[in-house]
């Protein structure tokens, strides 16, 4: 079953009382920009969440730049605010799937199956003249019971212990510039983990959205003999991007790195590798 729903799919839903729309749009240079487009207009019946607010707790020495919050306030919140474990949760942003694929992940760890990624985002629902609304609905608080998969997450430890077992496979997510090292805008150190292999998840893209599953088993071909494939990004955000696409093309046993390169840099013993790699 597709982790994606096309625009066309979602219009014919939208009313629903099953479905439940979240907008998940953000700006890393401007952290009110998702808040502020939302209130100017959303799809109908969508409720909003924050990547720093909602996705994210307050980041720290180590951990990441975007640590996942209390999994059980999470559920909380989602109650709070209509979500149980009973509905079809559509995820959307205008990045490609970017910060959705943030939403989608932290549902898929706490043990929900239904919540999709609207390919090809809010634009592809205004290609099809999907019609916006501004109004801010409420629906009545329900429970959402936590079921956390506590493997599709690792640690940095894990990645420690991991290293030289090349059953394990590690998946940077980040453009080649930054996975080689070539320049760092932000963490603490430039560079990747040793022996990842540079997968940007702009390459998962044709026209905005999601290459047939066909392009993307071609795209990872290479990892067919992994018995297990780690992804990971700059904060553990556009990983998941990989993780859908992925899945997409018919892989199993996927983990997110969540604290990613934010987190290894943070740490002055771990080892870190620049240049390409063979196979990268």
């Amino acid at each position: 079953m597709s982790n994606l729903i096309q625009a066309s799919e979602l219009q014919n839903l939208l009313g629903d009382e099953k479905l439940r729309v979240v907008d998940a749009r953000f700006s890393l240079t401007d952290p009110k920009a998702g808040q502020n487009v939302y209130a100017k207009g959303h799809i109908p019946g969508a409720i909003f969440f924050d990547l720093d607010k909602d996705l994210s707790q307050p980041a720290s020495k180590h951990g990441g730049r975007h640590p996942l919050p209390d999994m059980q306030l999470f559920a909380d919140k989602l109650g709070q605010r209509g979500i149980g474990n009973e509905h079809l949760v559509v995820v959307y942003d205008d990045a490609s799937g970017v910060y959705a694929g943030r939403l989608w992940f932290m549902l898929k760890y706490a043990g929900h199956e239904q919540v999709k990624v609207l390919d090809g985002g809010l634009q592809a629902y205004l290609g099809i003249s999907g019609k916006l609304g501004s109004d801010l609905p409420t629906y009545a608080k329900t429970t959402f019971q936590l079921n956390l998969q506590a493997d599709k997450i690792v640690t940095k430890d894990y990645i420690l212990r991991n290293l030289e077992n090349p059953d394990v496979l590690l998946i940077d997510a980040r453009g080649a510039e930054r996975y080689r090292g070539e320049t760092e805008p932000i963490d603490a150190k430039a560079g990747h983990i040793p022996g990842a292999m540079n997968l940007p998840y702009t390459e998962n893209l044709a026209a905005g959205k999601y290459k047939s599953p066909e392009a993307l088993y071609e795209r990872f071909a290479d990892l067919e003999e992994a018995d297990e494939i780690v992804v990971y990004c700059g904060s553990g955000v556009s990983a998941n991007h990989n993780f859908i696409a992925l899945e997409e093309a018919g892989f199993k046993d996927i983990k997110l790195y969540v604290g990613s390169w934010s987190d290894w840099s943070s740490y002055e013993t771990n080892p870190v590798a620049t240049g390409d790699e063979s196979g990268s």
